[in-house]
């Protein structure tokens, strides 16, 4: 690119002052020598946008040109890369986006739901014009995933990548585990701290990680992103008595982002996973994030790091800036938008492999015989069987594990045992994966 040959500093334009807008100036602000030898040019803010003017964000702004709308300030004259940290996936950030690439300025952005929804399209109309979108700070905070799946491992077919994509549930999951408590006390202790948005639904219904897991996606794979075909669960019905028979069994209870390349297509899905204590995964606890990549020549490849916050998501927007100052190049997905291939998505009814599914079932004679029988009816094996103490006539549960068998049947065989009057709730299902 033609940046590196320029002898002035890197203009930038920030639109959204945010945790992580504010991060980003003080992290140049504080490390702008550091910096400065590492692009071999300086990077200098010349405009920021923001809702609030008045707000003291602990950083200098009087020498940046203030813009209360960030469309315009795509437009602002010199200006080489616009940083857009306003999030969402339509409105003003999608088009100051879309003004940037117009007037020929590269982008860099922690913004998964624009992305997420219109990546390929923003792709094709940067490397038209020899731009780049840097990301890095959209997906799993501080962690260098793009980087590491672009890049790193660009000799690579990968195969699969998964991993703990969002913080919060990984929090809530986590205290569950450790303190016995149930869903709805977590969820409240981690809005106290600010682990949780007053809304959580975003989190904790999976958008979120659905959102990071259709990018990873297509950079792991070169497919176009394609976040319609990503399956999505939550976590709001995980309860506190699963997290005893999860340990019981040998698992840890995880939300994960699964990509995975198979005989039927490619499978994208998040939901909560059962996964054994012995997987590296299965030991990342608290806000932090973990990615797992599985590639033909390195085999797996375990990244870990704070997925969020002010300091770990601004470190990955820089590090976007870096590259762009010294002209490093790479297309978007890490392949041309025009050659990213079409690939069949797999549906989840295909997934095969063994399940945990609880049970409230009035205590008396013949209703595990007839649990038994709705498996035995859609050819599900099950593997182990839980019942702790007796109370006959009342409700009690009843813990159960499959072989591996495929979704649909497990789901047939779960709708027909829902539909007996002697189970008294939904049955809850979890989904194992042998890491």
């Amino acid at each position: 690119m033609s940046d590196s040959h320029k002898a002035g500093p890197l203009k930038i334009a920030v639109a959204g002052l945010g945790t992580v807008g504010a991060g980003v100036l003080k992290l140049l602000e504080r490390q702008a020598d550091l910096i400065e030898q590492r692009c071999g040019r300086r990077i200098e803010v010349v405009a920021v946008s923001a809702r609030s003017r008045g707000k003291d964000r602990g950083v200098d702004l009087s020498k940046a040109e203030w813009y209360d709308d960030p469309v315009a300030l795509a437009a602002h004259p010199g200006v080489d890369v616009v940083v857009e940290l306003i999030g969402g996936s339509e409105g003003p950030a999608k088009e100051t986006v879309e003004l940037a690439l117009e007037r020929g300025r590269h982008v860099v952005t922690a913004n998964k739901a624009l992305l997420a929804h219109h990546g390929t399209a923003l792709a094709a109309k940067a490397e038209a014009q020899g731009l780049a979108i840097g990301f890095e700070a959209a997906v799993a905070g501080g962690i260098p995933i793009i980087k590491g799946l672009r890049e790193g491992l660009a000799g690579n077919r990968v195969s699969e990548v998964h991993g703990i994509l969002n913080g919060t549930c990984n929090y809530i999951l986590t205290e569950m585990r450790t303190t016995g408590r149930d869903f709805a006390d977590v969820l409240a202790d981690a809005q106290r701290l600010g682990y949780a948005e007053a809304d959580p639904s975003f989190d904790i219904d999976g958008v979120d990680a659905a959102h990071k897991l259709a990018i990873l996606t297509s950079v792991a794979f070169g497919t176009p992103v394609d976040f319609k075909s990503v399956h999505v669960e939550g976590i709001r019905h995980v309860s506190a008595v699963d997290f005893d028979y999860a340990d019981a069994l040998g698992y840890r209870i995880k939300l994960l982002g699964i990509a995975r390349r198979t005989d039927r297509g490619v499978e994208q899905r998040v939901h909560p996973c059962m996964v054994p204590k012995a997987a590296p995964i299965a030991a990342v606890d608290g806000v932090f994030n973990a990615v797992v990549a599985q590639g033909d020549f390195v085999d797996r490849v375990l990244f870990v790091g704070r997925g969020a916050g002010e300091g770990p998501t601004a470190s990955a927007v820089v590090a976007d800036l870096i590259d762009i100052a010294r002209g490093r190049s790479t297309p978007t997905f890490g392949v041309p938008a025009a050659q990213l291939s079409e690939a069949q998505p797999s549906p989840m009814e295909a997934r095969r492999g063994s399940y945990y599914v609880r049970l409230m079932v009035l205590d008396r004679p013949g209703v595990i015989a007839d649990v038994a029988a709705a498996m035995r009816d859609q050819n599900v094996s099950m593997e182990q069987f839980l019942q702790r103490g007796r109370a006959p006539g009342e409700a009690v549960p009843v813990v159960l594990t499959t072989h591996d068998t495929d979704e649909a049947a497990m789901q047939r065989a779960l709708a027909t045992i829902a539909a007996k009057e002697s189970v008294v709730e939904p049955p809850r299902m979890i989904r194992i994966e042998q890491f």
